[in-house]
C-alpha cells in the first residue's frame, strides 16, 4: 500500500519539510505540493492523490474555501486541515467544507503520518485539544449567543471573514470596501463586544 499525499502550504520551509518527511517514510509518497489554493484547485482534480494536507491561512483563497471547491472536483480525495488556528469556528467551517481531519502544526510528524493513514482508512483524526474544544462546543451549542445580536449585518459579515483568517486588505477586497472602512467596522465590533482582539471577538461570539 502506498498513500499518495498532496500538500497545500504557503510557508516554504514547512511545505518542504512535509514533503521531505513524507517521501522518506515507507508507504507514503508526496510528489505534489502547492503554495496557493488557486494552484491546488487547478491541479488536484487531475492528480492521483489520496490525502491532502491543507493549511487554512493562504494568500488569496483560504484553505477552507479551497476544500469546499475541490470537494466537487476531486472525487475520492480526503482533506486534513493542518493549521495553527485552534478556534472552534475554524474547525466547524473546515468540517462543513468537507475536511475529514483537523490537526495543528504542533502535531509531531509521526502522528501526522498516523492521521494520514486514519483518514485514508475512513477515519476523522483531530488533535486531542481540538477534539475537546469541539465536544465542549457541542455541549453548549444550544445556548443562545446574544452577543451577535449587538452587531449589524455588515459587522457580522466582517466578523465571519475574520474567523476564516482573512487579513483586513483581503476582507476589503472581498466586500468591495476600503481597508480603512473595514478597520472602522472592526473597531465598532470590538467596542460593541467589549473586546480588544480578533481572538477575543471570535471566542465571545462563536464558542460561547
Amino acid at each position: 500500500m502506498r498513500i499518495n499525499v498532496g500538500i497545500v502550504e504557503d510557508e516554504r520551509q514547512i511545505r518542504e519539510g512535509f514533503v521531505a518527511f513524507i517521501n522518506g517514510s515507507e508507504g507514503f509518497s508526496c510528489l505534489h505540493a502547492f503554495e496557493t489554493a488557486e494552484e491546488a484547485i487547478h491541479a488536484i482534480p487531475s492528480l492521483d492523490l489520496d490525502v491532502v494536507l491543507m493549511d487554512i491561512h493562504l494568500p488569496g483563497k483560504s484553505g477552507i474555501e479551497c476544500v469546499a471547491e475541490l470537494m466537487s472536483k476531486a472525487n475520492g480525495v480526503r482533506f486534513i486541515m493542518c493549521t495553527s488556528f485552534e478556534d472552534t469556528d475554524f474547525v466547524f467551517k473546515a468540517l462543513k467544507a468537507g475536511a475529514t481531519g483537523y490537526l495543528t502544526k504542533t502535531t509531531s510528524m509521526s502522528k501526522m503520518l498516523d492521521a494520514i493513514v486514519e483518514v485514508y482508512q475512513g477515519g476523522s483524526p483531530m488533535s486531542s485539544h481540538i477534539a475537546r474544544k469541539v465536544v465542549t462546543s457541542f455541549h453548549t451549542q444550544n445556548k443562545e449567543n446574544c452577543e451577535l445580536r449587538k452587531l449589524s449585518e455588515r459587522e457580522k459579515e466582517i466578523l465571519n471573514l475574520l474567523s476564516q483568517g482573512l487579513r483586513y486588505k483581503e476582507i476589503a477586497d472581498k466586500l468591495f470596501l476600503s481597508t480603512e472602512t473595514v478597520r472602522t467596522h472592526i473597531r465598532n465590533i470590538y467596542e460593541k463586544l467589549q473586546v480588544n482582539s480578533r481572538t477575543e471577538a471570535l471566542n465571545k461570539t462563536f464558542t460561547k
